[in-house]
């Protein structure tokens, strides 16, 4: 017996199938597949089957629906496989020949390990490719299933769709991969890669006429379907096409395993012609762009383009002046100049150190580096660890000075080491009066949640603090993401929409990529749906870690509980409690003022009028929101 995901959820012995009918059990089955071999929460198994609005009795009505599974199972002849209540939740064992999902994987990671014979691993892709078997998981009708779930899985098949054509490009058989990529260009329209695959195929299979059509129809479908131009590499594709140019041999990257999982990776895009200079990073679509940073892996590395910029006009203009004003004469000369951009998580603080790290380059020609001082996991990288990639990322002293950006610092102790002189990055004062410092002349941004008065107290420097967006900055955002066309037919409804988003530019970066993956979706319709629940729809489908929710869950998480908690009580109660300055802590709901400036200085309160202090819309709304999710969560069955 074998437990079929990809496709409609069903169970198969041999030749026969049964498909399951929508059910709540089907649900908690499929929840529990999508996680084989893992404990998965009562919770998650609760909202995975309810919705995030769950009946009250959702813990007892789960245990009912697991023991109508066991009676399905044992109805159906399953072996091997069992659902086993363990502390948390519950668990359902598989292995590779009784869940296709894990075969699916198993065989894509054998692949990886056949990257030098190339055949062979085409072979095993196409065998895993072979079990998907239609829309998968069409008969479970679970809106966080489907929302969290499905789009990571879909993700998988397509990056082994896209690996196999690069394969069959890689051997020459073009006219194998033309049969894949027609279908397809045509089923994902707005997927760059399998446009960029085809045209390849086209022109290598001597078809000119033909793969400089489909680059035009491409270009067509982008600008007049999402308002932006092709990726550079299709760019540079059709350059090299118009050319005549030869491409060369089409060599695939081999695939990686990074902790057990299999990365198969695009090829990389063809060589730039003579006389075109590729970029350092590829452009991300604008529904990832506007005013935010485009996600890089943690460490040190060359600073990436923010593609579309929109907004902050007057605070990238300051400093790029700060940066590349001449140093003030004196002692101070051997401490970095230092610009601090602090404010709200998902304010655009690192997209701004970035857009101005570009416009300033010609000031720093010995280099311009970013630099990530948290893990992924929230942690702080230690001193020691960046000061070790800085120095090796520099290299040896050069001509001209270099520009870093420390991007989300936690706190002052974090980076004051590193700002030293004779200490971390800053290098040693010079030896002499003739001499020269043993590191590069440097200019150094900061980025942080934090205010950071203290580094700024004893190191001196200068700070840009970012709030929300202006209506016009806003309006901005979408016109540039969005296109002038669809925003400008309904101009009332796009700023409607701005102020659901309250102008935070991390809310209306999410709501740009979700109306550019909805062409045909009005604005009106869409400021009419999001009204309804701007905090549970200011998600991403396809990455659920990019909500706006989850954005505030992270930064209330790194802060102290006894802050936390002042925090909640200013967030559910009245807007007085902001300003009031008699009211002490021990009368009910009372936040000492100090306690106040810290939560200020954490980026979770901005400055005033009215009073001294306010929180944004969108924070108090995620708070109460998250209070009345656990009250319910909480209450005796």
């Amino acid at each position: 017996m074998r437990f079929r995901l990809l496709g409609p959820l069903a169970l198969a012995d041999g030749p026969d199938t049964v498909v399951l009918q929508p059910s709540k059990p089907a649900n908690l089955l499929a929840a529990l597949l999508l996680h084989a071999n893992s404990t998965v929460s009562a919770e998650y198994l609760q909202r995975a089957v309810w919705g995030e609005e769950q009946p009250a009795t959702a813990r007892a009505a789960l245990q009912t629906c697991v023991l109508r599974l066991r009676r399905l199972f044992a109805k159906h002849g399953v072996t091997g496989a069992s659902i086993e209540a363990v502390p948390g939740g519950y668990r359902i064992t598989a292995a590779p020949h009784t869940l296709d999902l894990l075969g699916f994987r198993e065989q894509v990671r054998r692949a990886a390990g056949l990257d030098r014979d190339p055949e062979a691993e085409l072979c095993a892709l196409r065998d895993a490719l072979s079990l998907w078997q239609g829309s998968l998981l069409a008969n479970v009708r679970s809106v966080v299933l489907h929302r969290d779930e499905v789009p990571r899985l879909a993700e998988e098949r397509l990056r082994a769709v896209e690996r196999v054509c690069d394969l069959l490009l890689g051997l020459g058989r073009c006219g194998e991969a033309l049969v894949d990529l027609w279908t397809a260009t045509r089923v994902y329209p707005g997927h760059e890669r399998f446009h960029e695959q085809l045209i390849e195929a086209l022109y290598r299979s001597g078809r000119q006429s033909q793969a400089l059509a489909e680059y035009r129809r491409v270009k067509g479908f982008l600008l007049e379907e999402l308002g932006v131009d092709p990726s550079p590499s299709l760019r540079r594709l059709e350059l090299s096409i118009l050319r005549g140019e030869d491409l060369g041999a089409a060599a695939p990257a081999s695939p990686r395993v990074i902790r057990g999982e299999t990365v198969l990776p695009a090829a990389p895009p063809p060589a730039a012609p003579a006389g075109v200079t590729a970029p350092t990073a590829p452009a991300a679509p604008p529904a990832a762009a506007a005013a935010f940073a485009p996600a890089a892996a943690p460490g040190t590395g060359p600073v990436p383009a923010v593609p579309h910029f929109t907004g902050r006009a007057a605070e990238a203009a300051a400093m790029a002046a700060r940066l590349t004003a001449p140093p003030a004469p004196g002692p101070e000369d051997h401490r970095p100049l230092t610009v601090l951009v602090s404010g709200a998580p998902g304010i655009g603080k690192s997209a701004l150190a970035q857009h101005v790290a570009r416009l300033v380059r010609d000031a720093f020609p010995a280099g311009r580096l970013l630099v990530r001082m948290t893990r992924a996991d929230g942690e702080p990288r230690t001193v020691d660890e960046v000061a070790a990639e800085v120095a090796a990322a520099l290299g040896e002293p050069g001509e001209g000075r270099a520009l870093l950006i420390l991007d989300d610092v936690v706190d002052a102790d974090q980076v004051r080491p590193l700002l030293t002189p004779g200490g971390g990055i800053a290098g040693p004062p010079a030896a002499s009066a003739g001499g020269s410092a043993a590191g590069p002349d440097l200019a150094v941004v900061v980025t942080s949640r934090m205010g950071l008065g203290g580094l700024i107290a004893t190191h001196g420097g200068w700070v840009q603090r970012l709030t929300a967006f202006t209506e016009a900055e806003s309006y901005a955002l979408l016109l540039a993401a969005l296109g002038a066309e669809r925003v400008e037919a309904e101009p009332r409804a796009a700023r409607r929409l701005a102020a659901l988003c309250g102008h935070f530019p991390a809310a209306l970066r999410i709501l740009t990529a979700r109306l550019l993956t909805r062409p045909g979706l009005r604005l009106t319709d869409a400021a009419d749906w999001l009204g309804d629940d701007p905090l549970a729809r200011l998600t991403l489908t396809d990455s659920p870690e990019l909500s706006v929710t989850g954005l505030f869950d992270r930064a209330l998480g790194r802060l102290d509980p006894r802050l936390s908690e002042a925090f909640e009580r200013l967030a559910q109660g009245p807007p007085e409690l902001l300003a009031d300055r008699d009211r002490g802590p021990e009368d009910e709901g009372g936040v000492p003022e100090a306690v106040r400036e810290r939560l200020a200085d954490a980026g979770l309160l901005e400055d005033g009028p009215p009073g001294p202090y306010r929180m944004h819309d969108l924070l108090r709304a995620h708070v109460r929101r998250t209070a009345r999710i656990r009250d319910r969560r909480t209450e005796k069955v």
